[in-house]
């Protein structure tokens, strides 16, 4: 007779049924960001030598504005070590997108065991549409940097020559890069409204004007350039998703409804369901009450105290 082998539970199921102490939880919080932490330093070597393509990259719209030739385009620097902290910069922001797959897979393996399986499954919706949404914001600041730039520096005329700090003139693209890649995750959270049941489709059709308004002036405060490009851009592009969003709210409302109906026919929300019984399932009625029994009266509270009390 074979013994029955009792297999090993792993982390998530521990985690997921509650066995786990906060120890053990403690543990894995360090386990996770220790593997996350190496990524990112592996990813920040490979970022080291990726570098120098991106410094290019982020230059490019600066140098097709000023229209320098090929190895002409120049930058100031301010400080000695200004050139190694931007490519230690660099090297940082291309090590936490090459390690992305593995210090989010950590973070999520330590969150996901608190969810419930149909949270779970959002979650992977979510996580796969906040990517290719964040890079649609990336690219679309990264086209309207040539024509921020081409419009701020046609203020000085011929009168002023422009020499652009280095580090400066990185922090001000990459900021600009970000905030339209953040910008851009906002009908995640429309979604998450419709999804949680807080707003249907039609309440959320109902706020559009009031949503593009919000829109057009989150993109003229937020804007660090002020142009007018950027700012119709970024306002144009939280409109259309938007939309999007509201599409996505309508179907889910439609699969809600259809799984309503199955469960429970037409019946509203506000409406008792009938009682159906086979026909060998007859309820017969009880004795008839003759006369309702007075109520026995309430017995005096004892009010003797010893000598302690």
């Amino acid at each position: 007779m074979a013994l029955p082998v009792r297999r090993r539970r792993t982390q998530f199921q521990r985690a997921a049924d509650g066995s786990m102490t906060l120890l053990d939880h403690l543990r894995e919080l360090r386990s996770r960001l220790f593997k996350a932490s190496l990524a990112i330093v592996v990813g920040m070597i490979v970022g080291w030598f990726l570098s120098g393509p991106v410094l290019r990259l982020l230059r490019d719209p600066y140098c097709q504005v000023s229209h320098a030739k090929p190895g002409e385009c120049k930058f100031l620097a301010l400080d000695v070590t200004a050139p190694f902290a931007l490519q230690l910069k660099a090297a940082l922001l291309v090590g936490l997108i090459v390690a992305a797959p593995i210090w989010l897979y950590q973070l999520w393996a330590f969150i996901a065991p608190g969810l419930h399986r149909n949270e779970r499954r959002w979650a992977y919706v979510f996580a796969a549409l906040a990517a290719p949404l964040f890079v649609a914001g990336a690219w679309l600041a990264y086209l309207m940097i040539p024509r921020a730039l081409e419009f701020l520096l046609g203020f000085g005329g011929g009168q002023v020559a422009f020499n652009l700090e280095v580090s400066r003139y990185i922090t001000f693209v990459t900021n600009l890069i970000l905030l339209f890649g953040l910008a851009f995750e906002f009908p995640l959270v429309v979604m998450l409204f419709n999804i949680a049941g807080l707003a249907s489709g039609r309440r959320l059709l109902g706020w559009w004007r009031g949503a593009v308004f919000a829109f057009f002036a989150f993109s003229a405060i937020a804007i660090p350039t002020g142009d007018p490009f950027s700012m119709t851009a970024l306002g144009l592009g939280l409109t259309a998703l938007y939309f999007g969003a509201v599409a996505f709210a309508f179907v889910n409302d439609r699969r809600r409804a259809r799984r309503h109906r199955a469960e429970f026919g037409e019946l509203g929300d506000d409406e008792t369901s009938p009682l159906e019984f086979a026909d060998d399932e007859a309820v017969e009625a009880g004795e008839r009450v003759s006369a309702i029994e007075p109520i026995a009266p309430a017995r005096p509270l004892d009010r003797h105290y010893d000598d302690v009390t």
